[in-house]
């Protein structure tokens, strides 16, 4: 309970000086020799290991530029994966046409002319007079009948 006429303590009290945070990790230190001699190096890794890197280095070699060739050669030669009849593309592979290509294509630019002139302005302007106009005739037609 707070003491009366003073907010309750939202806090907790810090341990002492003699108290250390987190776990204590015993080392030696034996300076820039031990460092050099404990590096850990990585082993170069096999063709197989590397995978998609080695797939598309030879289908560079191959001299596959688009999409669609490097598609064609992943199918004729990938290395990455050694047991084919697990894999979930072998027993239900996609519909797709062989010159597919994936992604959108992308928007025109905007011609920077018409933006200097405002003619998406006008354009605008256009259409709200051609509505009003409209809506004019329409109250006109209501009125007269």
């Amino acid at each position: 309970q707070p003491e009366l006429g003073k907010p309750q303590r939202n806090c907790y009290t810090l341990p002492g000086l003699d108290f250390s945070y987190g776990l204590y990790v015993q080392r030696t230190d034996g300076g820039v020799s031990e460092a050099i001699g404990s590096w850990d190096t990585a082993k170069p890794r096999s063709a197989l290991a590397r995978g998609g890197t080695a797939v598309t280095h030879g289908a560079l070699r191959a001299g596959c530029t688009t999409a669609t060739q490097l598609r064609r050669y992943y199918r004729a030669k990938d290395i990455r994966h050694k047991d084919q009849e697990y894999s979930h593309l072998q027993r239900s592979p996609p519909n797709l046409p062989p010159d597919f290509t994936y992604g959108i294509p992308s928007r025109p630019s905007t011609p920077m002319f018409d933006l200097l002139q405002h003619k998406y302005k006008e354009l605008w302007m256009e259409q709200q007079r051609a509505l009003t106009a409209a809506q004019r005739v329409a109250k006109k037609k209501v009125s007269t009948v």
